[in-house]
């Protein structure tokens, strides 16, 4: 008999043979693997892993003092306002005072028609007059016996209702003439002349505009930088810039918005100033040290904080969040970053916080763009 049918009646009797020879096999490919990765790559292979590091152009900067703002945005407004209504019953014969006018304060606005109210002044002061007399004369007879204390202070009671009668004539004869509170403008005017009103109708909406006031909002973090009667300038949409003082601080936050209210005034005697224009105020709250760069610098990192990136003496990229002290029209000056600082300006999208870069000065770039011009 051949060897080949005797080694197949063998694998037939005992298939455990085929299994241990397939671990056996499985063992061997496994073992050549390992020793593959435990070995040394290829200078060929090295080459193709290893990633160059990324160029970016750097700007070496150095801190400087500077003043720190703090910005916020309201609008203009009058100081004061008021609407104006009728105190008396009457109709209206004449008009002092047009709409957006400016007057003085006690300047007439418009008068009512008097009709009979000069002659009860009139009556009411004789008859002040009269009981005068009458309190005299009852006095006397008291002192002589001839009249009772009862008749006395029914005289002083008849004198002093006189006296009630005569200043409420008085009142009324006065509401005849609606005058200016205090210095300012007619916002508006809600009657013409012909009306006829009552007490409590609505006359005129009456503003102070002699002073103005930028209203806003600050943070509940920042309303420790702030105090009455500090110092502070407002940007108008007009391009005005107006400076003045704060005269008014919430000593309580919005419970909606967390955020305090703060009022600036502004002296606007001229009439120079808008009410009612956007306005961005800046309140100085002391010196820090700061970097004045470009917006174009600015990035977000990974959190979409915005903020600007570094690179170290390691040679490692850091991200710090833009702390904005001052904005200017050509930059902003950036707190909280190293005194010594050395600010991605080209490539800061194309790293991340934590890589190793390779920093190219932007002097360098500049000699190397002349040199290749002058090529």
């Amino acid at each position: 008999m051949s060897a080949v049918p005797k080694f197949k009646n063998t694998l037939s009797r005992h298939p455990w043979i085929i299994a241990v020879a397939i671990g056996i096999a499985v063992a061997v490919w496994m073992a050549s693997g390992a020793v593959g990765r435990d070995r040394a790559p290829t200078p060929n292979e090295a080459a193709a892993t290893d990633r160059p590091l990324t160029e970016v152009q750097v700007r070496s900067l150095e801190a400087e003092t500077v003043m720190r703002y703090l910005t916020l945005y309201g609008r203009t407004a009058p100081s004061r306002q008021v609407e104006l209504k009728a105190e008396t019953t009457g109709r209206v014969v004449s008009i002092g005072a047009e709409r957006g006018e400016r007057v003085e304060k006690g300047a007439v606005l418009l008068t009512f028609d008097a009709r009979d109210r000069q002659a009860r002044l009139t009556q009411a002061r004789a008859l002040v007059k009269q009981r005068e007399l009458e309190y005299e004369g009852r006095k006397k007879l008291k002192a002589e016996g001839y009249a009772a204390e009862t008749q006395l202070a029914e005289a002083v009671a008849n004198l002093e209702l006189a006296r009630a009668e005569l200043r409420r004539a008085e009142l009324d004869l006065s509401y005849m003439t609606l005058r200016a509170p205090f210095d300012g403008a007619v916002l508006d005017r809600h009657v013409e002349i012909g009306d006829y009103l009552t007490p409590g109708d609505p006359v005129a909406d009456y503003v102070d505009n002699r002073t103005l006031v930028v209203t806003a909002d600050i943070a509940e973090k920042d309303i420790g930088l702030v105090r009455e009667s500090q110092a502070a300038e407002a940007a108008l949409v007009t391009g005005q810039i107006v400076r003045g003082k704060l005269r008014y601080v919430s000593p309580v936050a919005e419970p909606s918005t967390r955020t305090f209210t703060v009022e600036l005034a502004l002296d606007n005697a001229d009439g120079a100033l808008a009410s009612g224009v956007t306005a961005e105020l800046k309140i100085p709250v002391g010196n820090v040290l700061a970097h004045k760069v470009s917006p174009a610098v600015l990035t977000l990192d990974d959190d979409g904080t915005l903020g600007v990136k570094l690179v170290n003496d390691r040679g490692e990229v850091e991200f710090y969040a833009a702390d904005m002290a001052v904005s200017t029209s050509d930059g902003v000056w950036l707190a909280g970053l190293p005194s010594s600082a050395n600010v991605i300006t080209v490539g800061q999208g194309f790293v991340r916080a934590g890589e190793r870069v390779v920093s190219v000065p932007e002097s360098a770039t500049s000699e190397t763009l002349r040199a290749g011009f002058e090529r």
